[in-house]
């Protein structure tokens, strides 16, 4: 049997190291280029492959009620390494799948460097590769170096996509007022408490407010003026400035919490997740922010239990690049003017660290396919998979294939087609949106199975 030849992929994240493993498990080997620490970027802190940056939730792993739950059992089904990597490394959270980030990034990163198929370089791809890489990935992600963006800008012809991402604090757990603070999950969903809980009154809330409005802000450069945000990242002083009450009714809903340490009703509460393993670490959730880092500990000092807070990381806000998709790609996530090259993770236009290793796990499985000598379709639109690779590639859902506004997008179950047949109760509709997927991807994975399957 003649050597195989090997398939390079462009980008150590998610996407990037997912659709590693996938080519491996064919039997074939991988080149991975990955430009750190040769060239840093604004907002990573390591070197290592499949480091999150932003929130370390995987989000809801209930894969009969939510979308991204879904989107875990299918992964899961195709023998994913993020998915194993993460179960291995999971902290607790509720109904959430949570991770210690650094520990994830080590289990990838050794489970990759074990298989004598891969190799990995520490280079910036500056431009297009050259025409013997024949079988090459681009899954550079939201922070693609400025050379790489232009080069793809250039080759296309299409107008540079862009949006604003924003990360938020992390606490020492040791630094934290528990006379004020306690444990708990919304509702007690999940088996233990997985969350720390501040409450603020109303007076409190009020002064939160206040000062995410007055306080300084990072300034725009001239390029970044017209650059929207992305609404699921949204940072915590823009939506204080959409309305007063627009907290309380997202990330600081008070509702399912009971403080134990006062008999009065918080009004709003800040809840605060476990980031690493050893329960060290605390994310305030949901408090993405562009403030300059002064004014983050002063406002943020003032929530009850933060008064003496030391914070391992403050927020901050950073640039993502992707392409438009709907235009440039097609169904197997290939650039149509040069099918050598597919695009997979955030800069294909998915949202969400789950959505990125999703769409390497495709790409991965798509270029191993080719390789071996054959093509294989995607699976069906009523997997979460399909409904994915659908809505970035223009698919069949009507609006999409010609938009101009093309956005990134997180799963869910409202890009998947309705079901057919006899009406059913609300509250039974997502889990048979489920099982439909995960029969029409067992069926999928027969009619397409590889040597991993």
């Amino acid at each position: 049997m003649t050597e195989m030849k090997e398939i390079h992929i462009i980008g150590g994240g998610m996407a990037g190291t997912e659709a590693a493993w996938q080519v491996m498990q064919q039997g074939i080997p991988v080149v991975l280029h990955e430009m750190r620490p040769v060239r840093k970027t604004d907002v990573h802190q390591t070197d290592g492959l499949a480091e999150m940056v932003c929130s370390n939730s995987f989000r809801s792993d209930d894969y009969e009620n939510n979308a991204v739950g879904l989107l875990h059992e299918e992964m899961r089904r195709c023998n994913s390494l993020i998915m194993a990597a993460a179960q291995e490394n999971s902290v607790p959270a509720g109904s959430a799948l949570a991770v210690d980030r650094l520990g994830l990034s080590k289990t990838v990163q050794e489970r990759l460097e074990a298989n004598p198929l891969f190799t990995m370089v520490r280079e910036e791809v500056a431009q297009i590769p050259p025409e013997d890489w024949d079988n090459v990935i681009i899954a550079t992600g939201p922070l693609t170096s400025d050379a790489l963006a232009q080069s793809i800008l250039e080759m296309t012809g299409e107008n540079e996509l862009a949006f604003f991402d924003a990360i938020a604090p992390i606490i020492y757990k040791d630094s934290i007022n528990f006379d004020k603070a306690w444990y708990q999950s919304r509702y007690d969903k999940g088996d233990t408490a997985d969350y720390i809980n501040l409450p603020l009154n109303k007076e409190q809330y009020e002064t939160l407010i206040d000062d995410l409005i007055d306080q300084e802000k990072y300034d725009y450069k001239d390029w970044e003026k017209n650059t929207p945000y992305f609404d699921g990242c949204m940072p915590i002083e823009v939506m204080a400035e959409r309305g007063r009450e627009t907290l309380r009714f997202g990330p600081m809903k008070p509702v399912g919490l009971t403080n134990p340490h006062s008999d009065e009703d918080p009004y709003a509460v800040l809840q605060l997740r476990q980031d690493n393993k050893l329960g060290t670490l605390y994310n305030m959730v949901g408090f993405q922010t562009k403030m300059k880092y002064g004014a983050q500990t002063e406002t943020f000092r003032k929530i009850p239990g933060l008064e003496e807070a030391k914070f391992a990381r403050l927020g901050g806000l950073h640039r993502n690049t992707f392409i438009n998709s709907p235009n440039l790609l097609d169904s197997n996530l290939r650039l149509k003017m040069q099918p050598r090259l597919r695009f997979a993770g955030q800069i294909s236009g998915v949202e969400g660290y789950v959505e990125s290793a999703a769409m390497g796990l495709m790409a991965g499985r798509f270029a191993a396919a080719e390789r071996l000598g054959t093509e294989i379709s995607p699976p069906p639109m009523t997997t979460a998979f399909g409904a994915l690779i659908h809505y970035i590639t223009g698919g069949q859902i009507p609006g999409v294939g010609d938009r101009k506004h093309f956005q990134p997008m997180n799963v869910n179950f409202g890009i998947m087609p309705v079901l057919e047949g006899k009406k059913m109760k609300r509250k039974d509709r997502k889990p048979a949106k489920s099982q439909r997927a995960l029969e029409a991807l067992a069926h999928w994975l027969d009619e397409t199975r590889l040597k991993s399957d």
